[in-house]
């Protein structure tokens, strides 16, 4: 249950006074906000204060307000096989009930502030949640040379390496595992 007292001023506060507490009253919004920061995984995010472009439907119901709505933000971040720089961009639907009264909510619901609902967590959460976890340039990336590091996608065709031996190691070459076969003969 989130129950903090909100700052009307903060671009991600909503103000829901135009439904007053009526069930079936509605309003539609359609808002451009600056990104949080900290909006992404490791390997991928949305840029701080990048424009977040909101499609909201707010809707009056017995026990609060049922937010529904899709968010469209930048995303930047770089490729896990070959760590170049990659753009796109995330489309996000989601849907929050925030509640009138702390009272009707269970731990994990949104409250209403008086008329006031902080969207930022519903919107974090649906971004994070649809984020890639290994973002890639492309299906088909190759990657990195795992022995010197060039990119696999400029290298020659003929690229490769000789395989290097441990010298800690290389006295086991020259063993010879003797079987019972080999005992016996």
């Amino acid at each position: 249950m989130t129950l903090h007292s909100l700052d009307p001023r903060s671009p991600w506060v909503i103000s829901t006074h135009e439904l007053g507490r009526r069930p079936g009253a509605m309003q539609q919004l359609v808002r451009t906000l600056p990104a949080p920061e900290d909006l992404g995984v490791e390997m991928i995010g949305v840029p701080k204060d990048a424009d977040v472009e909101l499609s909201l439907r707010l809707e009056a119901v017995m026990e609060g307000v049922l937010v529904t709505g899709t968010a469209r933000a930048p995303l930047q971040g770089e490729c896990v096989r070959c760590l170049d720089p990659l753009t796109s961009e995330v489309e996000v639907g989601f849907q929050e009930l925030y509640f009138y009264s702390a009272e009707d909510a269970d731990e994990d619901d949104q409250i209403l502030d008086g008329e006031l609902l902080d969207l930022e967590p519903t919107f974090r959460d649906a971004v994070v949640l649809s984020l890639p976890l290994s973002p890639v340039c492309s299906e088909d990336c190759p990657g990195l040379c795992v022995e010197c590091g060039v990119k696999l996608a400029e290298a020659d065709a003929d690229h490769g390496h000789e395989p290097r031996v441990d010298v800690r190691w290389a006295a086991l070459k020259e063993l010879k595992i003797t079987t019972d076969d080999d005992q016996e003969g």
